[in-house]
């Protein structure tokens, strides 16, 4: 999590927030300690505070942090109050069931791909994708056919944000690696992981438009390269389309239960 200046002590609190959740398991003091920026008193205080609001539960017997009931509780009413999360499983469940592979809905948090949501097959694949996590935006098919349809000024600030780890021998490790690719997207309407991220996982993706051409997400069909291979997935696309499609009119379309019911605000 970037921290930007005048956030003050709530973003600090929320980056250490982010780095314990980030650990994916039980973590000790002395584990934030080495990936914080923070002096030793501080961080200790950013803990205490987390953890006295229930953002954080601390198990004395094990002297451990995870992320706490009350995290969960505000996780779970983003998920439910977002549009693409309400709207999309009846269809991404369709789709992995019509295709029999994993069906990941993602969107962009800043210059990172966040998966909302996933739907495994009868033979799920352990990979790194979960809903909830975040990912690098320019070596998954996800983030790359969203990058591919950002306005220009949007798609350059995320672009130069990537760090251009490799990952694998296929992972595009340059700028001008990605924006060609981006290209190459912009004109076909969809893209591809040939293994970018992870060694023996791939993909194709199509973005999630609006009615008013803004990209709200984007939607793959992910498999391995010891089930199917590219040209196998690419059949997938006019199903892969039409459920992107499908996902943009119904997000359009979508309000809170009950909302035309609410009275109105006189303000």
């Amino acid at each position: 999590m970037a921290r930007v200046a005048g956030d003050g002590t709530v973003g600090k609190a929320l980056e250490v927030l982010e780095q314990v959740a980030d650990f994916g398991r039980p973590v000790r003091f002395s584990d934030v300690l080495a990936v914080s920026s923070f002096p030793k008193p501080t961080l200790y205080r950013f803990l205490q505070t987390l953890t006295s609001q229930r953002m954080l539960d601390y198990d004395p017997d094990r002297q451990t942090y995870t992320p706490g009931g009350r995290l969960m509780r505000l996780a779970h009413a983003a998920w439910s109050q977002s549009k693409l999360a309400a709207v999309s499983r009846p269809h991404i469940s369709a789709l992995s069931e019509a295709t029999g592979e994993t069906v990941h809905l993602a969107q962009l948090d800043h210059a990172q791909v966040l998966y909302i949501d996933k739907v495994n097959t009868t033979h799920p694949v352990e990979m790194f994708s979960q809903a909830g996590k975040v990912g690098p935006a320019y070596c998954t098919g996800v983030g790359k056919v969203m990058l591919a349809f950002l306005d220009a000024a949007a798609a350059k600030e995320v672009v130069e944000q990537q760090s251009f780890h490799r990952f694998t021998p296929q992972t595009l490790a340059s700028e001008k690696a990605l924006l060609k690719e981006i290209e190459g997207i912009r004109s076909n309407g969809y893209g591809f992981d040939r293994e970018e991220h992870e060694p023996g996982i791939i993909c194709i993706a199509a973005p999630i438009i609006s009615p008013s051409e803004r990209v709200m997400g984007a939607l793959s069909i992910t498999s391995t390269t010891s089930r199917t291979n590219l040209a196998g997935l690419e059949k997938y696309l006019p199903k892969l389309k039409t459920t992107a499609a499908a996902i943009a009119k119904d997000a359009h379309m979508w309000s809170f239960p009950d909302q035309a019911h609410q009275p109105q605000s006189g303000i």
